[in-house]
């Protein structure tokens, strides 16, 4: 066996399928209310029919703008097929990182795949359309746990992945993987994204009704933790809630793959693992349509535009900033980038070309990871806003409401010992 190669179990297990909460007809109802010219999008056996969200955030206008272009997005998971209709074309060379058999593009799960279809897929083949169509994909393959009880496998895998991420020229990095139990390595890689001015998105976890313990790589003050919504605008149950929050993206009744046999699609809940690609691809838009700002610019403007009927500079522990609305920007002209060199996250200041900004020596303090708000989101709490309890928003002109919702497909979470 060779060194980094490890047949330890790290525990990482995939949370799997919790079901349904609203039809596809109701779901593209309650984001459509104030946009001229929308209507629900009827119940059909095309997957592209149940991508609500795309809809509700104005993705054909937004299109018009930007797609995407010149952005590379990093997508750490389970791999990512190069052979779906959806991303011929899309998918670039990237890093196994498992060790074990196989390579980036061998998708063991059918999950990174899907991830990869939502931030950038073409949705030929009538296969996912992605939010940024014209981004790039830049693979890297982790192991879950039955992976991992299959093969041998690199017991530093994430790491390795991190640092190949934030090595490459992807400016985005998108990791629908998380773990309760951070490690120094994992840590020490992440601070090596973020010296090199990347933008890196992760799931906050499915399992706030299970414990609601902290995820890493969220929970690190440099990542931006992703919290899961429904067609509503409504905060999913499932979805874990503290000071790892920053933003909230559309994360429930989304289409994945089934499995690695890419046969065919599956309803369910793509949870924070999709929230967190959406959020992602919401970056590339932004980045796209301006390639000249800093990471710290993009990442401003999406928490300034992020509909909130709280404080400004205060964090909701379900909804961080508020829900991502990257049409604000591209459509509305609307959002204050801000210091290039100042770091939304970790109010540090940063140096670094547009782009590509890389913190300054003091960026490995590990600051407290958010300041939040005292929330009155919470489901059946008396603090609840409104007379029916629920936390009201305006959402890219849709009128939606934040509160906690039920359902999850799960993020495939890993555990690591420390």
């Amino acid at each position: 066996m060779t060194a980094g190669m490890s047949q330890t179990r790290k525990r990482r297990v995939s949370l799997g399928s919790r079901g349904r909460l609203l039809g596809t007809m109701a779901v593209a109802a309650a984001w459509s209310v104030g946009f001229t010219g929308v209507t629900p999008v009827a119940v059909a056996a095309d997957v592209q029919s149940k991508q609500w969200y795309l809809s509700a955030m104005q993705a054909e206008e937004i299109w018009k703008v930007t797609t995407g272009d010149g952005v590379k997005v990093a997508v750490i998971d389970s791999g990512v097929n190069p052979s779906s209709p959806s991303l011929k074309g899309q998918v670039l060379k990237g890093l196994d990182a498992s060790g074990a058999e196989g390579d980036e593009h061998d998708d063991y799960r059918g999950h990174g795949t899907t991830m990869a279809e939502l931030i950038a897929g073409t949705g030929e083949g009538g296969g996912l359309k992605g939010l940024a169509p014209d981004a790039k994909i830049i693979p890297m393959r982790i192991t879950d746990t039955q992976f991992q009880n299959e093969h041998s496998v690199n017991a530093r895998d994430t790491e390795d992945a991190i640092r190949a991420a934030a090595d490459s020229d992807a400016r985005i990095i998108s990791m629908s993987f998380g773990s309760e139990f951070p490690t120094e390595g994992e840590r020490k890689a992440v601070e090596y994204a973020y010296s090199k001015g990347k933008i890196f998105f992760a799931g906050v976890g499915n399992n706030a009704k299970e414990g609601n313990e902290e995820q890493y790589p969220a929970a690190y003050p440099q990542v931006v933790g992703v919290s899961s919504a429904d067609s509503e605008g409504k905060v999913a149950e499932y979805s874990q809630n503290g000071n790892i929050v920053d933003i909230a993206a559309p994360g429930n009744e989304i289409p994945r793959w089934c499995d690695s046999t890419f046969k065919s699609y599956c309803d369910g809940d793509g949870g924070t693992s999709a929230a967190t690609a959406i959020a992602s691809a919401s970056a590339a838009l932004i980045w796209s349509a301006h390639p000249d700002w800093t990471a710290n610019q993009v990442l401003n403007v999406l928490f300034d535009t992020a509909s909130r009927d709280w404080k400004d500079g205060t964090l909701s522990k379900y909804l961080g900033h508020g829900l991502i609305r990257p049409s604000m920007n591209i459509l509305k002209g609307k959002g204050d980038p801000g210091a290039p060199d100042i770091s939304p996250l970790t109010k540090e200041k940063t140096s670094g070309s547009a782009g590509s900004a890389a913190p300054s020596a003091s960026a490995s303090s590990q600051p407290e990871k958010k300041d939040k708000a005292e929330d009155a989101a919470m489901a059946g709490s008396s603090t609840e806003k409104n007379d029916s309890g629920q936390l009201g928003l305006i959402l890219g002109g849709v009128a939606v409401v934040l509160v906690l919702g039920g359902g999850a497909f799960a993020l495939i979470r890993k555990r690591r010992t420390a």
